[in-house]
Formats: C-alpha cells, structure tokens, sequence
C-alpha cells in the first residue's frame, strides 16, 4: 500500500510511500489515509506521526493528473472529501507530528496543517503554489495557514504561490522547530516530550488553544475555565499534585 500504518514503541506511524511520485496524494490515497487515521483513533497508541517515504518529499500535493478533466461538482466533492479527512486529525484523541522531509506543497502542506505540530528537516521546502495552475489550496489550506501564521503571512503565501524554506518556516510559525537525522526517530523524540503525560489533559489544553484562533477572549476565557476545571476533576491532575508535593515522577493514566 502507498499509504502505510505502523507502530513504533508507543506511536503510531503512517507513511506515504510513493516517492516515485514524491508522494502526491491522490483521492485513493486520501480515502487509505482516512482509514489509517480512523484505525489510529481506535488505538492505545500516545501520539501519530505522519512523514513521507524517501529523502526528496514528505508530500509534493494532489495528483494534477487527477485533477484534470474533472466536473464542477467533482471537483467540489473531492475539495470536500480531502477537507474532512484531514479535519480527521482535528478530533484525534492523541496529538499528531507531521515530519516535513523535503518538498511539502498544496495538498501536502494542508496535511501537515492539520496536524498538531509539523517539524521540518533543514532540505524542508513548503508552499501552497495552486496559484500557479490557476487554483486555491482546497483541502483546508485557506482557512488553517492563516490561524497558523496570520492573515498577512498567508495571504503572501497563497497569492504568490512560494515556496518557504525550513528557516523561514521557523520564524514565521509555520513549523515549531527544525530537526536533525532521520525523519521517523526525529518525529519519535519529539512525541517523547509530551507523550508522558495524561492525554486526556493534553486533549483539554490542545482543544483551550486551538479554539482561542476562533473565538472572541472574553469566550474563550470562559472555555479555558470550564477545560481547566474538568482537568483539576480527573485522576491525573489529583496523581500529578500528589507527585509534586511528594517530590517524585507522576505516573498518568489518562483518567
């Protein structure tokens, strides 16, 4: 399968192994990626990283051959399918990391959008470049690249169509930090920072920050109080406290 699901310690990898074709995703592709992530969600793993096969890509985008010909309404169902399965990662019980290993453009880089941190190798090159065909990023790129780097920094990106390098993605927000060696073992390490502590208050706070981009403060103030007061209520928040004042590890249990 080009789309592959495997486990690595406590996580969960999905690859897209395609780099003859530098891993562009076609509607059969997403369809299998939507699988994986349904099969993940079901899982004990602790955290999914997503990368592409090979050195070159970690997703170069659509299939443009795909893409030709289609009808009106083709193209609108397929905008619509490749939105909701990427939106998949939105409810994902675990955080995800998408590992950005070279060439990360249109429908790639609305993947790694969608996941709840991207990392970039230093060959890491990003951009929603469908201006160039005519097109605007549909599978979510409009709405999550601005959230993620703000409206001017998006808007710069979508309307010229280029292409941001590794270091430049830093310093605008687009990816959290650039990474040595190899992909999955840097997507690994990185998921051991926070993959100890209870993912049922990971949930709670990925939810508080995410929301904070699409409510008003005074509303999201009010999230934050209801999510931090039903953190204080699980069995890890009274594990973590104990572990605190006792001056050891605490060991979480997700309750």
């Amino acid at each position: 399968m080009a789309i592959e699901l495997t486990r690595v310690e406590d996580f969960a990898l999905i690859t897209i192994n395609r780099p003859d074709a530098l891993n562009a995703l076609s509607l059969a592709l997403i369809r299998d990626l939507g699988a994986c992530i349904d099969e993940v969600a079901k899982s004990d793993t602790r955290a999914l990283i997503i990368t592409g096969a090979g050195p070159k890509a970690f997703c170069a985008g659509a299939d443009i051959k795909e893409l030709q010909g289609r009808s009106l309404m083709a193209q609108k169902q397929g905008g619509e399918f490749g939105q909701a399965t990427f939106a998949k990662l939105d409810t994902l019980p675990m955080p995800s990391i998408a590992v950005i290993n070279g060439y990360a453009f249109g429908g790639g880089m609305e993947l790694a959008l969608a996941c709840t941190f991207r990392l970039a190798t230093k060959n890491a090159k990003m951009g929603t470049p469908e201006i160039k065909l005519g097109l605007i990023p549909g599978y979510g790129g409009t709405q999550r690249l601005p959230r993620v780097v703000g409206e001017a920094r998006a808007l710069d990106m979508v309307m010229t169509g280029r292409t941001v390098d590794a270091e430049e993605a830093v310093r605008i927000g687009l990816v959290s930090r650039i990474v040595e060696g190899e992909a999955v073992a840097a997507g690994i390490a990185y998921a051991r920072e926070f993959s100890g502590y209870s993912l049922l208050v990971l949930q709670f706070a990925r939810d508080a920050v995410t929301r904070a981009g699409e409510t008003p403060l005074h509303a999201g103030l009010k999230i934050e109080a209801d999510l931090a007061t039903l953190a204080f209520q699980t069995q890890d928040a009274v594990e973590g406290m104990a572990a605190f004042a006792e001056k050891r590890k605490a060991v979480f249990k997700d309750k």
